[in-house]
């Protein structure tokens, strides 16, 4: 049985203070569409229909819950993929960066926003100010006021739509059960961390040189993505944020742009140094070109004993007293997207709502954090990076 906690916590109070959910999921009453209290299947439109998009909307059919009704992508080849494979017809596939808009508009009880980061707070905005429930690709955004942009919006709703984020580890039995040890003392006090991941590069969709070729190359542009340690490695910064139950006070960074040349302008590589509550000290590092080595790790050293944890690998307790075998972890990006889209289409069927917005938004920002401590090469404190007012521009001509 899956643990679900929550806390209303004002955004306000989450800018200025720093408060962390735990979990960072919340199930509120809520007030949805008469078909969803009905028990009829939620009625989604999904915006962004590249590889993720596309699987997202195939995963939804397959729950049984849920009917994919309309798409959105900028470009007509992506939409019209997407369409024919999942049965929307041509009247219901829209396009060009605004044609989200008209998507919109249609009956839809929620919509799925598995589009660039650059585009999450925009499109995540107006989805909610049309009524639409929001299920949202990580990062929510790629920098400060997005994320506020966002936060804003959603305070606006409670309890009446959801905004839940797609973290594949915090519906992971294996990592919940981490957690939960971790934070009832069963090896000690949290003393320091490695946090790392390192994988190969990306494959690049279009030969680069055209403004359509940034975007369908965007993980590897740094406005359109908020470059690999937002866009990727949040998955990594946001367990340590959990096991840790809060974010870091501060971080002193590093990186660079050495091997992946080729396409973009994001860095391939980075080393960041982060200082959380209690002076617990989490070192992280990423590379996205190397070859023969490929793991995302989150390893926490207590008092007591240690916590090894592997997206898609094993995840377990090795302590002085207490020793914990947990599982493996293999099929984690499909099986938490399969579990988050149940839980989603489940809590709208219930009359509910599913809030993990805060906690998703502070891991957003940790990897801004990290970001900006590593380009500007100095430390960074979480109050200085949150008072930001920065917002990337990726000057689109098209």
């Amino acid at each position: 049985m899956k643990e679900i906690r929550g806390s209303n916590v004002p955004r306000r109070q989450f800018l200025q203070y720093g408060a962390a959910l735990t979990t960072g999921m919340a199930i509120l009453p809520g007030v949805v569409r008469s078909a969803t209290a009905a028990n009829n299947k939620v009625r989604v439109g999904v915006i962004g229909c590249g590889g993720r998009g596309a699987w997202i909307a195939g995963l939804f059919n397959e729950s049984g819950l849920a009917e994919v009704v309309a798409l959105h992508d900028v470009f007509q080849d992506r939409v019209d993929a997407a369409g024919e494979k999942h049965g929307v017809p041509p009247e219901r596939r829209f396009t060009g960066l605004d044609g989200y808009h008209a998507l919109l508009e249609h009956e839809l009880d929620a919509v799925a926003i598995i589009s660039p980061p650059y585009f999450h707070p925009e499109q995540a905005v107006a989805a909610l100010a049309k009524g639409k429930h929001v299920y949202l690709a990580k990062p929510i955004a790629v920098e400060v006021p997005g994320c506020k942009d966002i936060l804003d919006a959603a305070e606006k709703v409670r309890g009446n739509q959801s905004v839940f984020v797609d973290f594949q580890t915090r519906s992971n039995e294996f990592f919940q059960g981490a957690a939960q040890r971790v934070h009832e003392g069963f090896i000690g006090e949290p003393v320091c961390g490695q946090f790392f991941y390192h994988t190969g590069r990306l494959g690049i969709k279009m030969p680069p040189g055209t403004e359509e070729a940034r975007l369908r190359n965007w993980v590897f542009d740094k406005a359109l993505s908020g470059d690999i340690i937002v866009e990727q490695n949040i998955h990594v910064l946001d367990v340590a944020n959990w096991y840790l139950q809060g974010h870091p006070v501060k971080a002193h960074g590093w990186g660079g742009r050495r091997v992946r040349v080729d396409v973009g302008d994001c860095w391939d590589h980075f080393v960041v140094g982060y200082v959380y509550a209690n002076d617990v000290l989490v070192d992280f590092s990423s590379t996205q070109f190397n070859y023969g080595f490929d793991d995302l790790c989150m390893r926490l050293f207590c008092s007591e004993g240690t916590v090894e944890s592997h997206y898609g690998g094993d995840v377990e307790i090795r302590g002085k007293k207490n020793g914990w075998k947990g599982g493996n972890t293999g099929k984690i990006y499909h099986d938490g997207a399969v579990i988050n889209i149940h839980d989603f289409c489940t809590a709208l069927q219930n009359g509910q709502t599913l809030h993990n917005i805060e906690a998703s938004a502070e891991s957003t920002m940790t990897s801004i954090l990290g970001r900006m401590a590593a380009y500007e090469q100095r430390e960074v404190t979480w109050d200085e990076m949150a008072a930001s007012t920065v917002r990337l521009d990726p000057k689109l001509s098209l």
